[in-house]
């Protein structure tokens, strides 16, 4: 593998990553997130098709440099989308960036128009304006040096790209100016920079077209353009490709706070739903109880990733309400000393992990899930005291659930039975 292969695998494979990543948010999303899928999707194969591999492949087909014309033409459809995507962000943008809605509007409806056209003339030079390849040079430019249809097919593609990455630049650019949040306006900004690269890249790419079509350049000055040019090349795709990851670690960094919760959370919440099913939103897997070994962790997937809530956030908003509603069902047939016993016993056994109200805490609830409690239908018990509640804030609240989960996951039903036994002499 060479060092261009190295580094087509390379940017390829992050944009395929991107597109991987997008697809249920594609499938499900507005324009602007299937836009961008297919930006992804369609310059991912754009790239494969800089690699020997992939050429070696398509020259099996017995047209010679039919892998430049792919990757041209899925780089032009990549073009596209993208503006299209440009275009999708500013739909609903406010009366400041209307003028810019504007301007990315005109310029997608001039390149969707103008894609199909421009690939129609490019398949059409590639097959009949082109003399056979020079197959002793890896480049498409020194293939073709001296074709005069070569300009045509080149200037066709540079014109194209050259423009729609003008457009995404500045639209980019005044996007980050007035973009509130940190990691999007980052985003906004590596990817400006990277059009302004790819504007320079098809400036001097314009420029050794023209020379070679009017006069011959040494083989020195040739691989000169093709290193600097290349390297323009791979810095713009990384520097758009990681742009474009920037504005999303935000939300990888809820989702991944949230599946945190969510695991932490989850043994506390099953242990409350199935001690009052009817009360919860949706009661917790058993679909995998039954095989032994993986069945529970099955189960706690199935519960975690699985669940039809929207998304995680949305899920761990319904686990702590579960909690809530539960431990409030749970105040009917709980002693009412039970808190102060509760207390006692978590000041008398220290744990050097967690304190003793939370100790206290987590212990009043398993001991609470033994008792059946004495209420009857025509005479309901009253509810027990419960002075633990930490608020609904979710800033306060699902760390101090996962602190009592974790002592909660500590505490032996037996210890929490002698507990509520002591109890029972006192409940009336």
């Amino acid at each position: 593998m060479t060092v261009t292969d190295a580094f087509a695998y390379a940017i390829a494979g992050l944009l395929t990553i991107q597109a991987v990543l997008r697809v249920k948010s594609a499938l499900n999303g507005r324009r602007r997130e299937r836009s961008l899928w297919g930006a992804f999707a369609a310059l991912a194969v754009s790239w494969l098709c800089r690699t020997s591999a992939v050429n070696n492949l398509l020259d099996a087909t017995g047209t010679p440099d039919l892998g430049f014309l792919v990757k041209h033409a899925t780089a032009i459809i990549g073009i596209c989308v993208l503006l299209r995507y440009v275009t999708a962000v500013y739909a609903d943008a406010d009366a400041d960036v209307r003028r810019s809605a504007r301007i990315s509007a005109v310029v997608h409806r001039i390149a969707a128009r103008a894609s199909v056209g421009t690939i129609a003339v490019m398949t059409t030079a590639f097959f009949f304006l082109l003399d056979p390849p020079d197959t002793s040079t890896l480049f498409f430019l020194e293939r073709h040096e001296g074709d005069l249809g070569l300009p045509i097919y080149m200037g066709l593609f540079y014109l194209y790209m050259g423009a729609a990455a003008a457009v995404c630049a500045v639209q980019w650019g005044g996007a980050a100016r007035t973009t509130p949040v940190r990691s999007v306006r980052i985003g906004m900004l590596l990817m400006s920079s990277a059009m302004v690269l790819a504007v320079l890249y098809v400036l001097l790419r314009t420029a050794f077209v023209v020379t070679i079509t009017v006069t011959t350049v040494s083989d020195s000055t040739s691989q000169t353009q093709e290193a600097l040019t290349d390297s323009l090349l791979y810095l713009f795709s990384l520097l758009w490709g990681i742009g474009a990851i920037a504005p999303v670690s935000r939300a990888a960094s809820e989702r991944y706070r949230a599946v945190r919760n969510l695991l932490s959370l989850h043994w506390l919440w099953k242990e409350l739903a199935m001690a009052a099913p009817d009360v919860v939103r949706h009661r917790p897997s058993r679909l995998f109880a039954r095989l032994p070994l993986v069945g529970q962790a099955l189960d706690t997937f199935r519960d975690v990733f699985a669940s039809p809530d929207a998304s995680l956030l949305v899920r761990l908003n319904r686990y702590t309400v579960d909690i809530r509603d539960v431990i409030f069902e749970l105040r009917r047939r709980a002693p009412a000393d039970l808190v102060e016993r509760a207390r006692d016993h978590a000041q008398s056994v220290p744990d050097d992990l967690h304190g003793t109200e939370i100790r206290a805490e987590a212990l009043w609830i398993r001991s609470a899930l033994l008792c059946e409690g004495p209420a009857t239908p025509d005479k309901p018990a009253p509810l027990a005291p419960y002075p633990f509640d930490p608020g609904t804030d979710p800033r306060h609240e699902v760390p101090h659930l996962r602190a009592v989960a974790a002592a909660y996951s500590r505490i032996r039903k037996s210890e929490a039975r002698a507990l509520l036994t002591r109890t029972a002499a006192d409940y009336t």
